[in-house]
């Protein structure tokens, strides 16, 4: 079995990443074809989407968050409409009566928690990059091989029924041993650039406007030499 590892999922400029990704859905509920890097047991999945046209939801079957990466996207649910361009991100709640309507060629990063709950969040939550940040606590002493870091945070999307966090976070540089990532995870880097040592000692740059997710139980060590600001999701 492979341990899991971080993976790119898309870059600025609309471009996929490298990463082997399986072409499928998420259940017989899912309204698109994807491109999946990764789908636990757990019931965390992501990867990407390149699609065009319209698209009617009665009840979203996920919560889902979506980048977008290249072309527009507008969602609509009862409540609001919102309109996300590259670099633009939004959650779907479990639940939410939704139009999607996709642009020509299409591309967004996806992180979804398929989990099967018996409560409902509907509703669309953008996810602004300026978002006001309060301080959030920095990595552990004994993980740190730099001066702690001044780090913020914000979660604009919790579900409580899952654990799931979604939100922005920044923090200035800092530099980190390898562990074992805690959580699932997915970053859009809005600001900055990060490397990431992986388990077999590879690095992966992640540079603004990428996509990047991080198993649970990855081997993950940090390096940024500049300010760094990003849209996380966790679980």
């Amino acid at each position: 079995m492979l341990e899991p590892t971080a993976m790119l999922l898309a870059h600025a400029d609309g471009r996929l990443a490298s990463t082997e990704f399986t072409s499928g859905s998420l259940g017989g509920d899912d309204p698109f074809d994807r491109l999946i890097a990764f789908s636990g047991t757990d019931g965390i999945a992501a990867g990407v989407v390149r699609t065009s046209g319209r698209f009617n939801v009665d009840q979203y079957p996920f919560s889902e968050t979506i980048v977008v990466h290249a072309g527009a996207v507008t969602l609509r649910s009862q409540a609001r409409t919102l309109r996300l361009g590259p670099g633009e991100s939004a959650v779907i709640g479990r639940g939410t009566v939704l139009e999607i309507e996709a642009q020509v060629d299409s591309l967004w990063a996806f992180c979804v928690d398929t989990q099967v709950v018996e409560s409902r969040q509907p509703g669309l939550t953008a996810l602004p990059a300026h978002t006001l940040l309060s301080p959030s606590a920095a990595p552990d002493d004994e993980i740190l091989l730099s001066p702690p870091p001044q780090c913020r945070s914000h979660n604009l999307f919790v579900e409580e029924a899952t654990d799931l966090r979604i939100g922005i976070w920044d923090s200035t540089p800092y530099t980190r041993k390898s562990r074992p990532h805690k959580l699932h995870e997915l970053m859009h880097l809005l600001e900055g650039s990060v490397t990431l040592q992986v388990g077999d000692g590879t690095e992966l740059t992640v540079n603004t406007g990428d996509t990047v997710f991080v198993p649970l139980h990855a081997a993950c060590a940090w390096k940024s030499g500049v300010y760094v600001r990003k849209v996380y999701v966790v679980r």
